[in-house]
């Protein structure tokens, strides 16, 4: 993921403008998100995270207070659009948070696979997306969820669109 090599890097302001037009996007303009409490917690190009906390509308089963699966595989495509996302704005760190933007409207999932490794019992939970290949048209990207103590609930892949 180079930049393109002849042209400046962004400015320090434009990067932060652009972070910020990130953080609205993903915590409010994507209404679910919001609804599921989902915040943006890092945009490290290579470790993007996305954290939220437990609440009872949260739960799958009644009995054990476990963390609903559909939670579980919409934080983890949601973490692996942004990691594509933050990719591709680090891909064009040359250009601004309007040329970037532009581009964020072509991103969409092709193919999402949510491995349950064991049951979401927590109080807090972050998802993390690390991007594995990007493309011309196409990002590959790996997921975690973790709870607070930093057990292993559930991992994922995906395949997103990007052009």
């Amino acid at each position: 993921m180079t930049a393109h090599p002849a042209l400046p890097r962004r400015s320090p302001e434009e990067q932060a403008r652009l972070d910020a037009s990130l953080r609205d996007v993903f915590e409010h303009k994507l209404c679910f998100n919001e609804l599921l409490g989902f915040k943006i917690e890092s945009l490290d190009p290579e470790a993007p995270q996305i954290s939220f906390a437990m609440r009872k509308d949260l739960i799958g089963h009644f009995l054990h207070g476990r963390l609903h699966g559909g939670v579980i595989a919409t934080v983890l495509d949601t973490v692996g659009g942004l990691a594509a996302t933050v990719a591709i704005a680090e891909k064009f760190n040359d250009e601004s948070t309007e040329q970037v933007a532009h581009r964020f409207g072509r991103i969409g999932t092709i193919d999402l696979r949510t491995d349950f490794l064991r049951q979401g019992i927590g109080k807090k939970f972050t998802a993390t997306g690390r991007v594995t290949r990007l493309g011309g048209r196409l990002a590959s990207v790996q997921m975690t969820l973790e709870n607070e103590a930093g057990l292993l609930i559930a991992t994922g892949c995906a395949s997103y669109v990007i052009s």
